[in-house]
């Protein structure tokens, strides 16, 4: 791999990283606000269902299909056309975007309640619950338009090499929802009303906010604010003929939620939450690697792939992917074996239960087979459309859907909930391996001997950590007790241990990747200490 490769990649990644990983605690908190507020049941199925259908939307047209098509453009028009052109750009996608996405929001908030009997028609049968998550999916459809703006003025400032800001926008989201979501729950209650309406209206609040706080840095950058429409444009056909492909390409994850969903309200009272939760914890790693190294190396080869550079484009995707499974299979294993320590330290509280707990960590443990394949697909999706090569994440993503139905349709009666989230690992690494084939064979190859002998080094030393941190959980928690601060000494003392083990043997496996990353790191140190 060539440096320059890699040290651009984990220089943005690591600026990235720190903001994700903030916006990832927050939504934690978030997570355990609802936990201890409402459990997992009637009223937190309601939302989870609630915000699932604008937030489905969202990933398909915002984070993913809007931000890759529209990176992929204004870098093109940075570095072949002039400021004006790029400008008039970024204001006709802008406008187009209020008035499409607006109408997408209208049409959602007057059809919410057939969208939600789609969607979980089991509701009906609870008397309430089917009016309440109708409810409260009008109040958060609005929603789905203001993080299609913040993902423009994202992609805008990513391309500036602009990262931190537009990274810590979902802080601001998490913070905004958190604060304002628990007031108006309170004022709901002394209403009368259900209080789980006033964490939708957090919701919204929270979007609002991920938005105008990219507003000042896109002015610095020269942003100005001009009305411009046009259908015609080419800039903006372009885009738009990048989305169509990519909305289906990036859509098997999101879609499979939605099949999932389905499937779930069918299940026991409670499963949609105990799957919802175990999602949660699996997006922690995702976002702070996955898209991390997604939104650095997303701007990366849209320059070499705009100059026809496919060497570079190569060890881009290499080191970048090489990264991920550096962080990611650690993550995925230490969550599998330690799994039920972790829900019950994160959640079980107020009215969560050691039940919920089970049922919940049986979740976390089954999703966290596909983790590195999630945070990888983040990486390699992005680069097709970079070279136009659309057809290969259409075609992956409807092999997705179809295996994840048809495992869940066999699998449903005896495992329930837990058949989904197997489902969904088994998809997502058959959908990255599938990608990764198709790639090889587009850029007429890649380091693949390498990447494999990296994955599986990786992997070796991953088991070795996971069987160790969770021998040591155990041993610890018969030597101290079964008390709280005794749990969360244990279990930060296990993982702790097995996060230097990890990387204490790592480090000398050859993986160029790693030994970069200390290199830097301590680069730093001693700049700070000059």
């Amino acid at each position: 791999m060539k440096n320059s490769a890699t040290g651009t990649i984990a220089r943005s990644a690591g600026t990235v990283s720190f903001a994700v990983f903030l916006s990832r605690i927050l939504g934690l908190i978030r997570e355990q606000v609802f936990a201890v507020l409402f459990g997992a049941g009637f009223a937190y199925d309601a939302y989870v269902v609630a915000f699932r259908i604008p937030n489905l939307l969202r990933d398909l047209f915002a984070e993913g299909a809007l931000s890759a098509a529209f990176v992929t453009v204004f870098t093109d028009y940075r570095t072949n056309k002039g400021e004006a052109e790029t400008w008039r750009l970024a204001n006709n996608v802008i406008m187009a975007v209020v008035v499409m996405v607006g109408l997408i929001t209208l049409l959602g908030i007057i059809f919410s309640g057939p969208i939600v009997s789609l969607m979980a028609p089991d509701f009906s049968l609870v008397p309430g619950k089917h009016a309440l998550t109708t409810l409260m999916t009008s109040i958060m459809f609005p929603f789905l338009l203001m993080v299609s703006l913040a993902a423009v003025a994202m992609g805008i400032l990513n391309s500036f090499g602009k990262f931190f800001i537009p990274s810590l926008a979902s802080s601001f989201f998490n913070l905004g929802s958190i604060v304002t979501g628990v007031a108006f729950s309170f004022l709901f209650s002394l209403l009368g009303q259900q209080p789980i309406i006033g964490m939708a209206v957090g919701t919204l609040i929270g979007g609002i906010l991920q938005f105008t706080i990219q507003l000042p840095e896109l002015k610095r950058q020269g942003y100005r604010f001009a009305f411009q429409f046009d259908l015609k444009d080419t800039g903006l056909r372009r885009v738009m003929h990048l989305m169509l492909p990519a909305i289906i390409g990036l859509s098997a994850t999101q879609v499979n939620l939605f099949i999932n969903t389905f499937f779930a309200s069918s299940c026991a009272e409670g499963s949609i939450s105990w799957l919802n939760y175990a999602f949660r914890l699996i997006m922690f790693p995702i976002g702070v690697v996955g898209v991390s190294l997604s939104v650095a190396t997303l701007p990366v080869v849209s320059v070499h792939a705009s100059r026809g550079d496919i060497s570079q484009l190569r060890d881009a995707y290499v080191s970048s992917t090489v990264l991920s499974f550096l962080l990611t299979i650690p993550s995925s294993l230490g969550l599998v074996f330690l799994a039920r320590p972790v829900v019950e330290l994160i959640f079980e509280h107020g009215r969560f239960t050691a039940l919920d707990t089970l049922h919940t960590s049986q979740a976390l443990a089954l999703y966290s087979i596909g983790l590195f394949a999630y945070a990888s697909l983040k990486i390699t999706v992005p680069i097709f459309y970079a070279l136009n090569k659309t057809r290969y994440p259409v075609i992956g993503s409807f092999l997705t859907v179809l295996f994840n139905i048809i495992f869940v349709l066999v699998t449903i009666g005896r495992l329930q909930h837990r058949a989904i989230a197997l489902s969904t690992s088994i998809s997502v690494i058959a959908n990255f391996l599938f990608l990764s084939i198709a790639l090889y064979r587009e850029i007429h190859g890649y380091a693949i001997r390498y990447m494999l002998l990296s994955l599986i080094k990786i992997t070796v030393v991953s088991v070795a950590m996971g069987v160790g941190s969770l021998w040591s959980y155990t041993v610890m928690g018969q030597m101290m007790g079964a008390g709280l601060p005794a749990k969360i000494f244990s279990l930060f003392a296990a993982m702790g241990g097995a996060i230097l083990f990890y990387f204490a043997v790592i480090s000398v496996m050859g993986i160029k990747e790693i030994n970069y990353l200390f290199s830097r790191i301590v680069a730093r140190f001693r700049l700070r200490n000059l």
